[in-house]
C-alpha cells in the first residue's frame, strides 16, 4: 500500500514508519522534513493545499498538539491544531475517492478526564479541559461526515511507551533506575498504558485486513 503519515518524525509515527517500511511506500506530512529511512519523502501541510502530495491508498492521521501536563498551552491553540487540521486532511481524504481508509488518532481523554473502574466505548465522552475537548470535537466531525463507501478508524489511545517515548513516564523510570525508595506508597494511583509496537500492530491491522 502507498500510506500517508501525519505527524511521521514524532514519536508514534516514528514506530510506524519502522513497523511498516518493509511492506508499504510511506509518505509523511509534518511541519519538519529531515530525511528518514522508510518515508519517500515527508510534505508540509501547503504542499496538501497546493495538490503536490502523491496518490496514497490510506492516511494514518497522528499529527497534533499533545496534551501539556504544565497547563501552559491556550485552549484555542488544541483546537486549532487537533480540530483544525483534522477537519482538512479528512476532507483531503473525502475528496480523493482513490484513498480508501482513514486511521484518526484520538486519545482516552477524549471520552473521560479521570476514569474510575474500567473505560469502555459504551461510556458519554465527557473530556475534562481543551486536549480532550479538541480531540472529541475531531471524532464528531468525522462522525458527522462519515462516507458510504470508505473505511474509517478511530483510536483513542491510553499513555504509549516505547523507544522514542517523550512523556512522563521517562521521568518515573529515572526515578527507579536511581534506587530511590518510591514516596508514593501510600497512595492507590494506577496507570493505563499500551506499548508502541501493540499500537503499530493494531494500526497495520486495520491497514491490511
Amino acid at each position: 500500500m502507498k500510506i500517508l503519515i501525519t505527524g511521521v518524525h514524532g514519536f508514534v509515527g516514528s514506530n510506524l514508519v519502522e513497523a511498516l517500511k518493509k511492506e508499504h511506500t510511506i509518505y509523511g506530512l509534518d511541519i519538519i522534513a529531515p530525511d528518514k529511512e522508510g518515508v519517500e519523502k515527508t510534505f508540509s501541510w501547503d504542499d496538501l493545499d497546493a495538490g503536490k502530495v502523491p496518490e496514497v491508498d490510506a492516511i494514518v492521521h497522528l499529527a497534533g498538539k499533545a496534551h501539556d501536563t504544565k497547563n501552559q498551552s491556550a485552549a484555542e491553540v488544541y483546537f486549532k491544531v487537533n480540530t483544525g487540521l483534522t477537519q482538512k486532511i479528512f476532507d483531503y481524504f473525502l475528496a480523493h475517492e482513490g484513498i480508501k481508509k482513514f486511521v484518526f488518532f484520538s486519545t482516552a481523554k477524549a471520552a473521560a478526564d479521570k476514569v474510575n473502574g474500567v473505560l469502555t466505548e459504551d461510556v458519554v465522552p465527557a473530556p475534562g479541559g481543551p486536549y480532550g475537548e479538541s480531540k472529541i470535537a475531531a471524532e464528531k466531525y468525522i462522525q458527522e461526515h462519515m462516507p458510504a463507501n470508505k473505511q474509517v478508524y478511530i483510536f483513542r489511545p491510553c499513555m504509549i511507551h516505547g523507544p522514542g517515548n517523550k512523556g512522563n513516564l521517562n521521568l518515573l523510570y529515572n526515578v527507579v533506575k536511581k534506587g530511590i525508595p518510591w514516596p508514593l506508597g501510600a497512595f492507590e494511583n494506577r496507570r493505563t498504558f499500551t506499548s508502541v509496537e501493540n499500537i503499530c500492530f493494531a494500526v497495520n491491522g486495520v491497514l491490511t485486513k
